[in-house]
């Protein structure tokens, strides 16, 4: 009894392919080699997907141009069917995302007023000269430059920790002549400190050279020297350099120059991490000196305000010139920065 409902079981199996395989609409290929399992399944679901989509009345030459349009050096149902058949008739690049486009947002130039508002009329033709405005005075005196509150440009608090004792601050807009200088131009001129020492300073109507050398050192532990690296071309958020200017005066002056960029400006601090010595003698403490110069291309030109602090005992202090020696040092860097700019 077993036996025979095999028999006719297999029997209605065997009848019902034959009859597939009669179908003239029916196109199944069974000519598949028993070695290549992984080829017939592949083969097999594709057929399945051309049998659903005949089902809704689409004939096989409607799905080959509604489907196969990019096919056509494709033999869809070849003995050697592979998955690179896929890959080597496809273009990949229709299948790329498309291309995103992302504005970068841009920042309309501040003004002159709008860095320092109320700003004194009868002040601005020196800080249009060559020289800027300065103005030097001690810790129990105030300053006469005031940014913008709103704007964050806090240099005297900053260089207020230092615990100075004397403290200058320099104000100057340098009027824009070929072009307008953008902060990338900016970061490049205060890359390059091989030419601070090319840059003098007016002492009784003559130039002298502050510094007889300026370079990079590795770091403070490694004092050896290192050439400035080329100009950069893209602006880093930050970057700190160590430097040896030699004084004229006072010999090795080891400074670390701290560079921020901000939206619309770059901040230069510098701060002295080794003693500063005259004849032997320390005269400024490590970190006792800084110095933060800001820089910012403003609509009437570049706009460089800078504050600069030190603490010096007062028996040095009353045996020097101030005033006039710190004028100068400011005026070489000015000089440095704004000649950088031009290079």
């Amino acid at each position: 009894m077993r036996m025979k409902t095999v028999s006719i079981l297999l029997l209605i199996f065997f009848t019902t392919l034959c009859a597939m395989y009669a179908d003239s609409d029916f196109d199944l290929d069974l000519d598949i080699d028993p070695d290549d399992d992984f080829y017939f399944f592949e083969e097999f679901f594709i057929q399945e997907d051309i049998m659903s989509a005949m089902s809704e009345d689409l004939s096989m030459d409607d799905f080959d141009d509604y489907f196969f349009d990019d096919f056509d050096d494709f033999d869809y149902f070849d003995d050697d069917f592979a998955e690179d058949d896929l890959h080597d008739s496809i273009d990949p690049l229709d299948f790329l995302a498309p291309t995103i486009i992302v504005d970068a947002p841009s920042f309309e130039m501040r003004t002159f007023n709008d860095l320092f508002p109320h700003f004194p009329g009868v002040w601005l033709p020196l800080v249009y000269s060559e020289n800027g405005l300065r103005h030097s005075f001690s810790v129990n005196e105030y300053p006469v430059l005031y940014p913008n509150p709103d704007l964050d440009i806090n240099l005297i608090e900053r260089v207020m920790e230092a615990d100075p004792s004397h403290l200058i601050e320099a104000l100057l807009v340098i009027p824009y002549t070929d072009r307008e200088y953008d902060l990338l131009d900016i970061f490049n001129a205060l890359g390059r400190i091989e030419n601070i020492k090319d840059y003098p300073a007016n002492f009784n109507n003559n130039e002298i050279f502050i510094f007889s050398d300026s370079h990079r050192i590795d770091n403070p532990q490694n004092r050896i020297a290192i050439p400035d690296p080329p100009p950069s071309t893209w602006l880093p958020a930050s970057q700190t350099m160590y430097l040896r200017l030699r004084e004229i005066y006072i010999g090795n002056l080891f400074l670390r120059g701290d560079i921020t960029v901000n939206v619309h400006s770059i901040t230069y601090s510098m701060t002295n991490f080794i003693d500063v010595r005259y004849f032997f003698i320390p005269i400024v403490r490590t970190e006792r000196f800084a110095a933060l110069i800001y820089i910012e291309p403003v609509t009437e030109g570049l706009l460089i305000y800078s504050v600069a602090g030190f603490y010096l005992p007062s028996f040095f202090a009353d045996r020097m010139n101030l005033t006039p020696n710190i004028n100068r040092r400011i005026e070489v860097f000015i000089r440095w920065i704004t000649d950088g700019l031009r290079l």
